[in-house]
């Protein structure tokens, strides 16, 4: 069984109530089995033209397990505390390799 990830990039407009959804999603992705590996923090682009703003890293157990997280009632809270508080937020799931034998 293969690890999942799912990759944020997103702008956000008004922290204070950003903060709302930064103290909910974590219980969200716990319920769910996922973990994060990158939450804001330092950055640089290495190659191409890609500017992010701000990124977060999570890893799941499979990709059914972050499908569950993202569609679970937890994190439709969570997402429902977000709303007007980024400019933009994109997310993206994406299945990991299998590790070597």
């Amino acid at each position: 069984m293969t690890c999942a990830y799912i990759i944020v990039d997103m702008n956000i407009s008004d922290m204070e109530q950003y903060k709302q959804y930064m103290a909910a999603a974590p219980a969200a992705v716990a319920a769910a089995g996922g973990e994060y590996l990158v939450r804001g923090g330092k950055f640089e682009t290495l190659e191409g033209s890609w500017q992010p703003t701000r990124m977060a890293m999570l890893r799941f157990p499979d990709f059914a397990k972050a499908k569950a997280f993202h569609d679970g009632e937890l994190y439709r809270a969570a997402r429902d505390k977000r709303k007007g508080a980024t400019e933009f937020f994109n997310m993206v799931l994406v299945e990991g390799v299998a590790a070597a034998a």
